[in-house]
């Protein structure tokens, strides 16, 4: 389906097309890219939990495929995309109301996010809440995306009564600095249990407290830099359109030059070098756009949030039913993200159950799955599709009723 441009009119398109949201920070644009990188992400987990090499991180193979590759590394764009937005949208309800009110939110919404990833989405994704027996009957808790949005804004919350251009100068701060810990915090063997809490901070690492062991997928200080910095350009996204969209283009733009730089260099910004590769161009170009998530490193993020600025910048132009659909899903990103981690392991059960598995052996979390079970790449798509035709009635009755009420507990979904 092809997205059909318009070049006055694609809000009053849109409008018409989809329910209105009452509330008035929001911005189609921000929606739309938005539910572009959750859908996105939806590919990711899909091939974690269906896929044969399920067992294996695509981007540490030398040898991986490029249609595996890519896969990978355009879900690389979501979480940096959403947490920006998380602290831009805050930036946007801050403006209209005082900061004891946003204080009270950003910290409530944080530990019911914290809660939701530890009690939900941690079940959802091993279907053992009591006790998986490969992790030695510990029940295992992951800290993914969802716990460092959560903690963020519960640190955003403090930061934010230093104001915008503050939030704006410490989030830069931290990002272009914090790749100084890599040659010296500890960065090898991420999830052995001896090593202390505070290692999270800056790296992934698995800590174990009585019956629970905590997996920290997402180490938290350099996504409270995107979060404060996205508080921080808050002040962007209230311009006038044409403003706006000048403004995110140069932004972007910017962002995307200095990542090539920065990258070509490679002299700092991410602990992971590249270098010319003997397969050619194109093996080349697959280890230069390789680049560090597990924290994300500069060049990570400098690859990332550059390109997106640059299509939110475009994102007025479009209209139709794919925007449309966008639009929904991201109004509702929580709602979906619950929900699809739910359907893609349900998915994955059937899947195991219909290759000769017993459901018993799919019921935990994906890198203990049985060795022979699995999809391939162009299967991974199909159930990708699937899962978006699924849960888009879903979201579009939750956007509804987010667009029609305003009832208090509906911003917590």
């Amino acid at each position: 389906m092809a997205l059909a441009y318009s070049v006055g009119a694609a809000e009053r398109v849109h409008a018409a097309a989809a329910p209105a949201d009452q509330r008035a920070y929001r911005l189609s644009s921000i929606d739309m890219v938005r539910g572009l990188v959750i859908v996105i992400m939806a590919i990711d987990h899909v091939r974690d939990l269906l896929m044969v090499a399920a067992q294996q991180d695509p981007m540490a193979d030398p040898n991986v495929s490029v249609g595996l590759f890519v896969t990978r590394w355009i879900t690389h764009f979501c979480a940096p995309v959403f947490v920006l937005l998380a602290g831009t949208s805050a930036g946007l309800v801050g403006a209209r109301k005082s900061p004891a009110y946003l204080t009270r939110f950003l910290m409530t919404r944080g530990l019911w996010l914290i809660f939701v990833e530890v009690a939900v989405i941690s079940t959802e994704a091993s279907f053992k809440p009591l006790g998986i027996p490969e992790a030695g009957g510990a029940t295992v808790l992951i800290l993914q995306v969802i716990w460092v949005i959560g903690a963020s804004m519960i640190l955003l919350a403090a930061f934010q009564w230093l104001g915008r251009p503050a939030c704006l100068g410490i989030g830069a701060a931290i990002l272009l600095t914090h790749n100084v810990l890599d040659s010296w915090w500890p960065p090898n063997n991420p999830f052995a249990e001896n090593r202390p809490l505070w290692v999270a901070l800056h790296a992934q690492t698995a800590y174990r407290a009585g019956h629970f062991l905590i997996l920290v997928i997402y180490p938290l200080l350099t996504w409270v830099g995107v979060m404060l910095a996205g508080f921080g350009v808050a002040g962007v996204f209230e311009m006038p359109a044409r403003r706006r969209n000048q403004a995110l283009r140069r932004i972007g733009f910017a962002l995307t030059a200095a990542f090539v730089v920065v990258r070509a260099l490679d002299i700092y910004g991410d602990p992971n070098p590249w270098q010319l590769q003997p397969g050619g161009l194109t093996r080349t170009v697959v280890d230069f756009i390789n680049t560090t998530k597990y924290p994300p490193s500069l060049d990570f993020l400098l690859m990332t949030l550059g390109p997106a600025a640059i299509l939110c910048s475009f994102a007025d132009r479009f209209s139709g039913r794919l925007k449309d659909g966008l639009v929904t899903f991201g109004r509702v990103p929580f709602a979906f993200y619950v929900a699809h981690f739910l359907l893609i392991h349900t998915i994955g059960v059937i899947v195991g159950v219909l290759q000769g598995f017993q459901a018993r052996q799919l019921m935990t979390l994906f890198f203990y799955y049985p060795k022979g079970y699995g999809i391939n790449l162009p299967a991974v798509y199909a159930v990708w599709l699937l899962v978006i035709a699924v849960l888009y009635p879903w979201c579009r009755w939750m956007a509804a009723l987010k667009a029609r009420r305003r009832d208090w507990w509906l911003s917590y979904v």
